[in-house]
């Protein structure tokens, strides 16, 4: 999975070095509407493949509407999963075994299909599928206990190096992405709104100490076979930033983990 993880971040931003630099003309004809573009250019997702050398055509400044559909590696986030124990970012004491560390809880995910309609050059929305893992480094020294129900625990008196809890989604975006013209870079500015569903596909607990070395064991967690929730992204080119808040619960079959939700937030390669 780590290896999964690094080779990823390293492919896309590779690939954002070579798509963030572009060889642009722009000459204007005596018609305001149309311009005539010598361009090479990579990029991602809606402006992939805008390739044109010593072109003289004039092309219309709006694209006319129409359905795509295909296999895509785009919105690649890496971010930080944060807790909301009904309504605080405190955690209640019947949840204080699931104390965490902020800054090595993960959110990872990317959308591997897709299919969309665009309406005009400013306004798509399209649904994709794809993948989404939820990490959290556990604080204290405890096993959570897989296939108990509600969601259990046991002290240990071990040191742990880490102690992981990890659920793996599959993810459905549907989304409506509102953007503005190209820029003289050919570059423009995103703003997404959408209702997010996952389906659970796995989950797993994860240690590492010195008396035990490293054990990982998956199993039934607790973890939400379905989950919904609203995100929000915002991109020029082909970074951005994203949030993510889920509404139902984390954890079901688990009265005392009522109310505990997740958010998460981060950065976003590919549009």
């Amino acid at each position: 999975m780590k290896r999964l993880i690094f080779t990823t971040i390293i492919c896309l931003a590779a690939t954002v070095v070579f798509a963030q630099t572009d060889s642009v003309k722009t000459t204007t004809t005596t018609d305001s509407t149309k311009t005539r573009h010598t361009r090479i250019r990579l990029g991602f997702g809606d402006d992939v493949s805008q390739v044109r050398i010593n072109d003289t055509t004039d092309y219309p400044a709006t694209k006319a509407p129409g359905f795509s559909f295909g296999i895509t590696l785009t919105r690649f986030d890496i971010g930080l999963t944060t807790l909301n124990d009904n309504g605080s970012f405190n955690l209640s004491p019947a949840n204080q075994f699931l104390s965490y560390r902020s800054w090595r809880s993960s959110n990872i995910g990317f959308d591997v299909i897709q299919l969309g309609y665009r309406f005009n050059s400013s306004f798509r929305i399209y649904t994709a599928g794809g993948f989404d893992w939820t990490n959290l480094r556990l604080r204290q020294s405890i096993t959570i206990l897989r296939d108990q129900a509600p969601l259990s625990y046991r002290q240990d008196d071990i040191k742990y190096d880490k102690n992981r809890l990890s659920a793996t989604y599959i993810r459905v975006p549907v989304a409506f992405d509102f953007r503005t013209r190209d820029d003289d870079d050919g570059r423009r500015f995103h703003f997404v709104a959408a209702a997010e569903m996952g389906v659970l596909i796995s989950s797993s607990l994860k240690q590492e100490s010195k008396e035990n070395g490293d054990f990982k064991l998956g199993g039934n967690y607790n973890f939400s076979k379905f989950r919904y929730g609203a995100s929000l992204r915002v991109g020029y080119g082909a970074i951005g930033v994203f949030g993510k808040y889920y509404f139902n619960n984390m954890f079901e079959n688990s009265p005392a983990q009522d109310g505990l939700r997740n958010f998460s937030f981060g950065m976003s390669v590919g549009w």
